[in-house]
């Protein structure tokens, strides 16, 4: 027998490269023309894929796995709404500035407070319909500029006036010494001092159901952050000066004015002025409340 000399034929080699592949489970993979969904039919390519030819590059093989990327969509968001310089619930002087200013129109018929509520906001709306302008009872950018242009610089006097309703005579009580000086027919508080009154703001009072005491009293004590214990309501600034009833600052006399009332006590509106009382008068000071 003659030995082999150990080389093999070629085809004798390609015969073992098939069986050793077919033994390992190879199997040809299926792609299309050249990953096209478009392309007519399907061709099988090995699973190594031939070299492309010198000076071209083929475009890599898809992935059959991956996730298709999703579209890049653009939010379309509504522009936010301009916030008002000035709305319900504002406070400060730039209110208090608003409202000297409708005054100047004859559109604001109270004392400035610095606190927009109600009483405000129907005035600005008057002042909007005057203008031709949305009549939103808010302040915006336009109506500012439109009210600043119609209107001068408020004076100390109109911005800080000393009530909007005349004093009237002082009870002969409230005379001599230091006296908290409350006139039931003016609606209006001095404080005096030997005769002479050295500031004056105005007051509201109780219902008929619940009205303020008249007489000659003395303050009993003094609370700077009171609530009432009965009505669960703030009372800044409170003074009291017969049982539960006492002078303090009320945030509903400054929105509603004199449409609303107490429930005896004497409230003010001009935060400002009840605290500089606050601050002077003393426990035991004498308050008169007339007619």
């Amino acid at each position: 027998m003659q030995r082999s000399s150990g080389r093999r034929t070629a085809p004798a080699v390609a015969a073992v490269l098939v069986v050793a592949a077919l033994a390992m489970g190879c199997r040809p993979v299926t792609v299309t023309g050249a990953g096209s969904p478009h392309s007519a039919g399907a061709r099988y390519a090995p699973t190594s894929p031939a070299p492309p030819p010198l000076g071209h590059h083929a475009p890599p093989a898809p992935d059959r796995h991956a996730t298709p990327p999703r579209p890049h969509r653009t939010a379309h968001h509504a522009p936010p709404a301009r916030r008002p310089l000035m709305a319900t619930g504002s406070r400060g002087a730039q209110v208090r500035e608003l409202q000297a200013r409708l005054a100047q129109l004859s559109l604001f018929d109270h004392s400035p407070t610095g606190y927009y509520a109600s009483v405000t906001a129907t005035s600005v709306r008057a002042f909007q319909q005057r203008q031709g302008l949305p009549r939103t009872g808010t302040v915006q950018p336009t109506a500012w500029r439109a009210l600043r242009s119609h209107t001068r610089t408020p004076s100390h006097t109109e911005l800080y006036p000393p009530t909007t309703r005349p004093v009237g005579t002082p009870d002969p009580r409230c005379m001599t010494g230091r006296v908290i000086c409350i006139s039931k027919r003016s609606n209006t508080l001095t404080w005096m001092v030997d005769g002479r009154v050295v500031s004056a703001m105005d007051v509201r009072f109780g219902s008929q159901y619940t009205p303020t005491r008249e007489g000659v009293f003395a303050l009993t004590f003094k609370s700077r952050h009171h609530v009432s214990t009965l009505f669960h309501t703030a009372m800044p600034y409170a003074m009291f000066f017969s049982g539960g009833q006492a002078v303090h600052y009320s945030a509903d006399f400054a929105a509603r004015g004199y449409r609303g009332a107490s429930h005896g006590c004497v409230n003010v509106r001009d935060k400002t002025k009840i605290a500089a009382l606050f601050s002077t008068a003393k426990k035991g000071t004498k308050v008169v409340v007339f007619h």
